[in-house]
């Protein structure tokens, strides 16, 4: 009679590795105790929203009778989001290219590359939003210029690592026949890396729908000014017409970009 194999364990870990879960878990209950919500004004928030005269109430029905403005607003909202991915993720390839290590040309350069690509996602798209309205002034230039920088760092991370991943055996067999760096890039890196690009851009530009309406609370164009001051001239049916709007306008980006990612890989 043959025996059953051994259920899966858990392995083993060091005291060193034990310490810090412990830690790490110390960290999030700590930061749980000092951040979250107590369960009497989590309460009582909950009654006031619902309440005859809470902001729920206020907020239904949603008032669509500037549906034509907020339409032409949703439309500028979804043109900054293209054209500040299209920039950025344009720019994000070179920048990935100069972070790879098998494709930069120096050290060098590639910690400079790594180094920008984190600056640029590191530091808030709001951020980079008011920058550029000081640089070009309110519209939705200045948020076109925010996204793609966003962006730049956000698809430049994936991309260095979608290329560092592929197979070494076609680029060093191209490198071995004489082939430029172009070359190997175009030839071996490039088609490896597409499925994965094709997914991050994707996902970029959804990032880029969503985020976009928020810029315009700083004055870069797009919805978010609407819903701004909607919010502030306590509009609030005015504003749930813009929130649903805005929902169905990612949802529409979100179910288009899964039909591209489903036919292209």
């Amino acid at each position: 009679m043959t025996s059953l194999p051994a259920p899966p364990r858990f392995q083993h870990r060091s005291l060193a590795e034990y310490a810090g879960l412990l830690l790490v878990l110390a960290l999030v209950i700590s930061s749980l105790a000092a951040t979250a919500p107590s369960a009497q004004a989590l309460g009582s928030g909950i009654a006031r929203l619902f309440a005859p005269s809470g902001l729920l109430m206020q907020m239904f029905p949603p008032d669509f009778s500037r549906i034509v403005p907020i339409g032409w607003k949703l439309l500028e909202t979804l043109q900054m989001a293209v054209a500040g991915c299209a920039l950025g993720l344009l720019f994000a390839i070179p920048f990935a290219i100069l972070a790879t290590d098998r494709l930069s040309p120096h050290p060098a350069v590639r910690f400079v590359a790594r180094s920008l690509i984190a600056l640029f996602r590191t530091v808030p798209d709001l951020v980079w939003a008011i920058i550029f309205i000081i640089i070009v002034g309110l519209g939705p230039a200045a948020g076109v210029m925010a996204i793609m920088v966003d962006k730049i760092g956000f698809a430049g991370r994936f991309f260095a690592e979608a290329m560092e991943e592929t197979d070494p055996g076609p680029q060093d067999a191209l490198r071995a026949i004489g082939a430029s760096r172009m070359g190997i890039i175009a030839s071996a890196v490039f088609p490896a890396c597409l499925p994965s690009f094709t997914a991050t851009s994707l996902f970029a530009l959804e990032k880029a729908v969503r985020g976009s309406a928020a810029l315009g609370l700083v004055g870069a164009g797009g919805i978010g000014v609407d819903l701004k001051v909607a919010f502030d001239l306590f509009n609030y049916d005015e504003a749930l017409a813009i929130i649903l709007l805005l929902l169905a306008l990612v949802i529409a980006v979100e179910q288009g970009s899964g039909w591209i990612r489903r036919k292209l890989i």
